[in-house]
């Protein structure tokens, strides 16, 4: 009797401030710093009636994300507070339009079992009678599935692995096998224009789509994603547009940084990603710039960005180029000398959309003219295509220029040999390239077989020094010159 009437007064002094605070203490010993500060902190305890706890929580997804993962800890925690008769009820906040909420709306629920989740009532949306709004469908057309969006012909098969690509080559496929499940959650793949983050961003959701065809992947890119928003929000279906987004198993957003100063899209935004992570959907994401750079983007987005990988696209070197080229050429049933293809790759050094776009023009302009495809045909159209679109020379080209002229391969010049006409072959193509472009010393070095910038400085005096001595060998560097300024 002593016990129960101490325990009558125990309660009586109970609040259900009181409550949750010790179920909290509880909670804190039992789950990760992340996920109590993610799952438990924004909840808000609203009052305590006949042994029942209501609580408040932000969202229907909320309540469904408890009752699947922490149902057993909650259970324990307002037992242990008040007693075997003691039950939790929620009061889920409900959205009436973007940023706005009406009164709370008090769930009952029975018993802390599993089973609660499905006595949820009043979702923002009725999903049988008020089908979601698909954003990406013209209003009249009946269509019930999400096109994936992807272009086919962005897949791993068809991209080149490189130096330049391997580690983002490498996590996304990764991912590809396992979307969610891995530490690349978001991988972020940044690198300037025309280095490939698309073609390897829909890879990664073609794989997906391939491994796992009953997932849904969206690919979308940040331009469309906002303009889709503005609909939404013209048309009063902002919690349409959240909730189809909240539906995509891999979702992937191209060229993000054109979220820059985009406050609420960024918002609205943001809600999905936390919702997409936290359920353990995969996000894929592309930037023309590592997350530092990324200007105007919120820094709560850039935390989450820098939660996975940031893997960075670089401009491809020569042999990629090559692989590149006849790949192409390869998947089109065509086939050009090898001279032209290493002309090409030669030539055209910012990125491989020009590549491939000079490889277009080459191939254009043989079947409308009707002329074989030769190396004079190729440096003809493509000096013109070059100088149109890069100025300045490349160190591949000169050193190309510099091998030819003394009839060397080029390997030779990047290996370690110290035989006197490689030597002296280097140091001329170095000199060049200190002078012809605006690679540093550490660059130069680096493509003339792994020199430091002292060996670069030292060959640039030596082949100023045999300039100024040597007759025969300055009439080798006017020559050669020449021959790489018709280039340029």
């Amino acid at each position: 009797m002593f016990n129960t009437q101490n325990e009558k007064i125990r309660m009586e002094k109970k609040t259900h401030e009181s409550v949750w605070k010790n179920s909290l203490d509880v909670i804190k010993d039992n789950v990760n710093s992340q996920n109590f500060k993610t799952w438990f902190e924004p909840i808000k305890p609203i009052k305590l009636q006949d042994n029942v706890l209501t609580i408040q929580v932000p969202s229907q997804f909320f309540y469904e994300w408890l009752e699947e993962h922490y149902i057993t800890l909650l259970k324990k925690v307002v037992r242990k507070e008040l007693g075997a008769e003691g039950r939790l009820e929620y009061s889920i906040i409900m959205e009436n339009s973007y940023g706005k909420t009406e009164k709370p709306l008090t769930m009952k629920v029975p018993t802390l079992t599993k089973d609660t989740r499905n006595h949820a009532v009043s979702m923002p949306i009725d999903i049988n009678n008020n089908p979601i709004r698909n954003p990406f469908i013209i209003p009249g057309l009946k269509k019930v599935t999400v096109e994936s969006q992807l272009n086919p012909n962005y897949s791993f098969d068809n991209f080149v692995e490189g130096d330049c690509n391997r580690l983002a080559r490498s996590a996304g496929f990764a991912v590809s096998q396992k979307p969610g499940g891995t530490a690349f959650n978001p991988l972020l793949i940044y690198g300037t224009n025309g280095v490939g983050k698309t073609h390897l961003a829909q890879s990664i959701g073609i794989e997906i789509k391939n491994n796992f065809p009953n997932k849904t992947v969206l690919y979308v890119q940040a331009e469309k994603f906002t303009t889709q928003f503005i609909e939404a929000v013209k048309n009063n279906a902002q919690n349409d547009f959240v909730h189809f987004y909240q539906m995509i198993d891999a979702l992937i957003i191209d060229d993000i940084q054109f979220l820059a100063g985009k406050e609420k899209t960024q918002d609205v935004f943001f809600h999905i990603f936390n919702h997409l992570h936290q359920v353990g959907k995969q996000l894929v994401l592309t930037a023309d710039r590592p997350p530092v750079d990324l200007q105007g983007i919120e820094q709560r987005l850039l935390s989450r960005f820098k939660w996975g990988l940031s893997a960075d696209l670089q401009t491809p070197g020569l042999e990629t180029r090559i692989a590149i080229l006849e790949k192409k050429i390869y998947n089109e049933g065509i086939e050009l000398p090898k001279e032209v293809l290493e002309y090409l790759a030669y030539s055209i050094t910012s990125n491989v959309r020009e590549l491939e776009g000079a490889l277009i023009s080459l191939l254009a302009q043989s079947s409308l003219n009707k002329k074989t495809i030769t190396l004079e045909l190729a440096k003809q159209m493509i000096d013109k295509f070059v100088k149109s679109t890069a100025r300045e020379v490349s160190i591949d080209y000169i050193q190309k220029i510099v091998c030819d002229y003394f009839d060397l391969p080029i390997e030779l010049m990047k290996s370690k040999t110290r035989k006197r006409e490689v030597v002296q072959a280097r140091q001329i193509a170095m000199y060049f390239a200190k002078s012809m472009t605006k690679s540093s010393l550490a660059t130069i070095g680096m493509h003339c077989g792994g020199k430091d910038h002292a060996t670069v400085l030292h060959a640039c005096r030596t082949v100023n020094n045999l300039m100024d001595t040597d007759k025969r060998f300055r009439a080798y560097i006017d020559e050669l010159e020449k021959k790489i300024s018709i280039h340029s």
